[in-house]
């Protein structure tokens, strides 16, 4: 169903790792508010507070219920408390955060799913202290996943989009070893993920009839066989199957040769067969303005293109430029989105 005065719906924010920058770019992003969509933050309130005294700036916050949240300009911050406490000391993960930081991931899926929020925005969450505190997800994404296929329903399969002003890219392939992509990359997760990007970049993105350019996994796409088997025979049978279905897919082709200016102009999407082949690119054209979006979820999720930065947490320093494209390109894509 269509979602009904969207744009009046504030975006939920989490508190990310409380020992990392989140709190930081939370805050300036607070201070720029009235160039923002309307947002509040799901945390820990004496966390928040405590932060910003550590920075030296002056912050009004308002503890408030889910059901109180105010869809207008606020003077304070709205923050939607935890159960739980946490340290937000700089720089020091603790493990009994971990409880904290899944549950206001949880508590703001759950805000979209009732029609408090219009989105969801994530801060950065740090993942080796999760792992150690029982945290069974590679990351956000897949956690996002879950809880989509938990609480609304359906399941899904979550696709990582990075996007930039100059370039969006996928990785078919994500939170795995290098030595383990080969084997991870089929003809049927390619062809899923494809379809996956076609329709949010339809749906979400407004583009009537995305171009979808698909990178080589080895050098030079292979070369006609002779650096590598994958492209010719596991890529390449991707592309045929997408375009019989009527997406504009194409490739595959080097990744050395993809990335430049005029090579830009040609698509709309890059899909890339690991982790840093899609990203190392988008992060080096525009690491301050880039943002993370879930695709293939029932609801608009967006976050930073960043990590925890835990060496420059509580500084001072930290920018708050790629949070604030977030919350932009949430409300963008929650005005534009069709939930079913």
């Amino acid at each position: 169903m269509n979602i009904d005065n969207q744009r009046a719906r504030p975006l939920a924010l989490t508190m990310g790792d409380p020992a990392g920058i989140g709190l930081d770019i939370a805050i300036a992003a607070w201070a720029q508010r009235q160039e923002l969509p309307l947002f509040y933050l799901v945390g820990c309130p004496e966390a928040v507070q405590r932060r910003a005294e550590r920075l030296g700036i002056p912050l009004e916050l308002t503890v408030v219920s889910p059901e109180q949240l105010a869809s207008t300009r606020q003077t304070a911050l709205q923050i939607v408390p935890l159960s739980s406490k946490v340290d937000e000391t700089p720089g020091r993960t603790r493990r009994g955060d971990a409880a904290g930081v899944i549950e206001a991931i949880e508590r703001a899926v759950e805000h979209v799913r009732t029609g408090i929020a219009g989105a969801v925005v994530t801060n950065p969450i740090t993942k080796k202290s999760l792992y150690e505190d029982g945290f069974n997800y590679p990351g956000h994404t897949e956690f996002l996943g879950h809880l989509a296929s938990k609480w609304f329903g359906q399941e899904v399969e979550p696709v990582m989009l990075m996007a930039g002003p100059d370039l969006r890219t996928v990785p078919v392939t994500v939170h795995i070893p290098v030595s383990d992509v080969p084997a991870a990359l089929t003809k049927n997760r390619i062809v899923t993920v494809a379809r996956t990007v076609d329709r949010d970049l339809r749906s979400q993105f407004g583009i009537q009839s995305p171009r979808i350019a698909l990178a080589g996994l080895n050098p030079h796409a292979g070369e006609g066989g002779s650096m590598g088997q994958e492209d010719e025979q596991i890529i390449q049978p991707a592309v045929s199957d997408l375009i019989a279905s009527g997406i504009d897919a194409r490739g595959p082709f080097p990744a050395d040769t993809l990335f430049h200016a005029a090579a830009r102009q040609q698509f709309d999407c890059v899909l890339a067969m690991y982790h840093d082949q899609a990203l190392i690119p988008v992060k080096t054209l525009s690491f301050d303005k880039a943002v993370n979006v879930t695709l293939g979820l029932p609801f608009v999720r967006t976050s930073p293109d960043h990590g925890t930065a835990l060496d420059i947490a509580g500084k001072g320093i930290a920018k708050a430029d790629s949070l604030i494209e977030a919350l932009k390109l949430a409300d963008l894509l929650a005005q534009n989105s069709i939930v079913e």
